[in-house]
């Protein structure tokens, strides 16, 4: 059986994130996969340069990615008690594209963020922003880590005992749904 295809979206574009050590963390306990990180370096939505120039070539990579994909992990920091601007400039220009990529795509939605939360709000805004793609966007458990600066060890592997439960079981969950939808 060939590999499943996941695709991974990180709405922080530092190379530092600790979004991104979680997305690749995911990745790991995703287990035996063919892994995509999608580049969310768009220019902003704009209709008039949609207009003028059409789709960006970037913007149509990352969509034929997720239509491709078996399974995605969307990774968003909280800022300013929000997803980022370079995760929903993404969803914008992403559902600009032809067809429906996340049309009953697996799912799994997680944050890292500083403050105690984990990035709670984050997360619920990123369920309505996704919610009109109609992706199989899973319900959980939540992956939030909290104060996230200090979980991580250096290797970038999650130290948080319950965090890496979650993300176990959310990624076992990812998995089930990925192999159920190729199956059917």
């Amino acid at each position: 059986m060939e590999k499943l295809k996941l695709v991974g979206l990180c709405g922080s574009l530092r190379a530092a994130s600790t979004n991104r050590l979680l997305m690749h963390e995911a990745k790991r306990r995703f287990g035996e996969a063919e892994f995509i990180e999608a580049d969310l370096r768009f220019p902003l939505y704009d209709g008039d340069l949609e207009n003028e120039v059409g789709i960006p070539e970037a913007v149509q990579t990352a969509a034929d990615q997720i239509a491709a994909a078996d399974a995605v992990i969307v990774v968003t920091p909280e800022y300013n008690k929000g997803i980022s601007g370079v995760l929903k400039n993404a969803l914008d220009w992403i559902s600009r594209t032809k067809g429906a990529p996340w049309a009953n795509k697996p799912v799994a939605l997680m944050s890292a963020a500083a403050g105690r939360a984990g990035g709670e709000r984050t997360q619920n805004m990123a369920r309505l922003c996704l919610s009109p793609f109609r992706p199989l966007l899973l319900t959980g458990p939540e992956v939030m880590v909290a104060a996230t600066s200090s979980q991580w060890d250096e290797e970038g592997r999650l130290i948080n005992e319950i965090n890496a439960k979650a993300l176990d079981e959310l990624m076992a969950a990812l998995r089930r749904h990925a192999e159920a939808c190729r199956a059917a």
